[in-house]
C-alpha cells in the first residue's frame, strides 16, 4: 500500500449567509463538514454523491483556491490549509484541476498555444524556444496536433477542449490532480477517449487523481477507491470493487441500485431502492446522521447522534450507526 500525497482531515467549509439592508450574517451554509481521507501515490479516488453534496467545494479547499474553515490538508505532510501568498504559490505546480466546462475553463482570447503555456510563464523560467517545444510536446501527449497552435478555443469540439485543458494541466508536471467531472460535459462518444487519455497520462507520469463524478459506471472503471459524499459529510470510503460488490452504507447501496447493469441476467434481477423526500438544506442540516430523514434503515439513534467515520477493516470505512459494535451489542 503506498503512502498518502494528500492527507485530508476534519476539513469543513461553511459559508456565511446574509440578508438584510445592514447585510448581517443570519445562517451558515455548511457545504463541507468534517471530511476526512487520504488520497495515496499513484491511485485515483473517486469522489460520488448528488448535486450540491459538496465534492466540487471539497476539491477546490484542497487546492486551497477556498481557504478552509477549519480542518488541515497536507501535501506530501506539508501542511497547506493556511499558507498564504507566496508559499501557497511555490505549491501551485504541484497540484492542479481539470475543469468540468472546457468551453467555460478557457479564455477564448488566447490561442491554444498561449492557453497551454500560461502556467510555464508564471511558474518555469524556461526560455521561449524550449517553452514552445514543451507545448508542442504536451498537444502531442494529449492527441492534439502541433499545427493547432495558433488556432482560438472556438475552433475545437468540446473532447478536443478538453484535451487542451488537460495539457495546460500536465503542463508543470504535478503530481496531483483534481478532475472536477472531467467528462460531464461531453458526448458519451467523446468520454470514453477521454477516460482513456487520463489513464494513459497517469501511467506515463505517475500522477495521482482525486475524479469527482456523477457517473457510478465510469468511476468503477477508473477510481481504485471511492468516497460517497451525502450533505457535506462522507459517507462511505473503500476500495471500488468491495464498495460496489457489497455496499455498506444505505445511501451507497440506493446510489449502486440505480446503475443499469450491461449483462440482462443481472439487470433483470436489479431491484432499485428510491429514496423519498428530498435533500436536507446545508444550511439547516438534520441532526443527527445528515441522511436519517431519508434513511429506509434509520432508527432512534440516527436521529439524535452523529454517525463517526467507523474502520471495518479491509480498507473500509463507513459512518453509519448500524456497523458500530456497541449498536450490535446492545440489540443482542
Amino acid at each position: 500500500m503506498s503512502e498518502a500525497l494528500v492527507s485530508v482531515a476534519g476539513l469543513k467549509m461553511h459559508f456565511p449567509v446574509y440578508a438584510g439592508i445592514f447585510r448581517r450574517q443570519v445562517g451558515t451554509v455548511k457545504a463541507v463538514d468534517d471530511v476526512s481521507f487520504d488520497v495515496r501515490t499513484g491511485e485515483t479516488l473517486g469522489l460520488v454523491g448528488e448535486s450540491g453534496c459538496g465534492k466540487s467545494t471539497t476539491a477546490r479547499a484542497i487546492l486551497r483556491l477556498y481557504t478552509p474553515t477549519a480542518g488541515s490538508i497536507r501535501i506530501e505532510g506539508s501542511e497547506i490549509s493556511r499558507l498564504e501568498g507566496g508559499a501557497l504559490r511555490a505549491l501551485r505546480p504541484k497540484m492542479q484541476m481539470i475543469f468540468q466546462d472546457p468551453q467555460a475553463s478557457l479564455d477564448p482570447r488566447m490561442t491554444v498555444g498561449s492557453i497551454i503555456a500560461e502556467p510555464l510563464d508564471e511558474h518555469s523560467t524556461l526560455s521561449r524556444t524550449d517553452r514552445r517545444a514543451r507545448v508542442l510536446e504536451l498537444m502531442e501527449a494529449v492527441g492534439l496536433s502541433r499545427r493547432f497552435a495558433s488556432r482560438y478555443p472556438h475552433e475545437f469540439s468540446g473532447g478536443q477542449r478538453q484535451r487542451i485543458g488537460i495539457a495546460r494541466a500536465i503542463a508543470l508536471n504535478p503530481k496531483f490532480i483534481v478532475c472536477d467531472e472531467p467528462i460531464a460535459a461531453l458526448d458519451v462518444s467523446i468520454q470514453a477517449q477521454v477516460v482513456n487519455l487520463l489513464e494513459d497520462l497517469q501511467e506515463a507520469f505517475g500522477l495521482t487523481y482525486l475524479f469527482i463524478s456523477h457517473d457510478l459506471s465510469m468511476v468503477r472503471h477508473l477510481a481504485t477507491r471511492v468516497a460517497v459524499m451525502y450533505l457535506g459529510r462522507l459517507a462511505e470510503i473503500g476500495p471500488s470493487e468491495a464498495l460496489y460488490r457489497r455496499p455498506l452504507h444505505p445511501y451507497t447501496e440506493a446510489l449502486i441500485s440505480a446503475v443499469p447493469s450491461t449483462d440482462p441476467d443481472v439487470e433483470a434481477r436489479r431491484q432499485r431502492i428510491i429514496l423519498k423526500g428530498d435533500v436536507p438544506s446545508p444550511q439547516n442540516p438534520p441532526p443527527g446522521c445528515v441522511f436519517q430523514t431519508r434513511c429506509p434503515k434509520a432508527f432512534d439513534r440516527c436521529r439524535v447522534e452523529v454517525p463517526a467515520l467507523l474502520d471495518k477493516g479491509e480498507g473500509r470505512q463507513v459512518a453509519c450507526h448500524l456497523h458500530d459494535d456497541r449498536q450490535a451489542l446492545a440489540a443482542a
